[in-house]
């Protein structure tokens, strides 16, 4: 599965370090980019690619924005884990979690468990900038919760195995420091 050198926290690439894994689950606040870079990684590693809240709305045959309004946020959790441990098994994936995956406990351990994590970090501001205005995140309605919500994630983002810092690196600058630092 995996085995990493690596300390806590450490940036991707600091000091030569890497990581042979066959797994990558990108980990972060919604708006990261972690769709897109799973996507444009999986490419490059002729990898498979999983969107983890994809395959919820795929299963539910609902959006995310009308299973928070129909069945609440809760029932989203045990619906994202759910799909999380479903797709524990495929090997050579990169996954895109959603914002929230991370923060519990239960889907953070099993991922660190199974594979590498990448917290791709973006700062605030980018992250707003970023937000599609047409109401299809239901947890970014409030700007002082969603702010409140961004720095408390942070907390749950910091278990990842790496950070990336995601915020002015291009999707192709952040995949070539990414398999960079996946050691063949």
């Amino acid at each position: 599965m995996v085995s990493w050198r690596r300390t806590k926290g450490a940036a991707c690439g600091e000091g030569g370090r890497g990581v042979k894994a066959d797994k990558v689950y990108l980990v972060g606040f919604m708006a990261a980019g972690k769709t897109t870079v799973a996507r444009a990684l999986a490419a490059r590693l002729d990898w498979l690619a999983i969107d983890i809240d994809e395959q919820i709305e795929k299963r539910e045959r609902l959006s995310v924005k009308e299973i928070f309004a129909l069945h609440g946020e809760s029932y989203f959790r045990a619906a994202e884990r759910s799909v999380l441990f479903d797709h524990i098994a495929p090997r050579h994936a990169v996954v895109a979690t959603g914002g929230g995956s991370f923060v519990d406990p239960m889907n953070r351990a099993a991922i660190n468990r199974d594979g590498v994590s990448v917290w791709l970090d973006v700062p605030l501001d980018r992250v707003i900038a970023r937000m599609p205005a047409d109401g299809r995140r239901p947890l970014a309605g409030d700007r002082l919760e969603f702010e409140r919500l961004y720095y408390t994630r942070r907390n749950a983002y910091q278990h990842a195995h790496v950070r990336l810092d995601a915020g002015r690196a291009s999707v192709d600058e952040l995949v070539e420091q990414l398999v960079a630092w996946l050691q063949p």
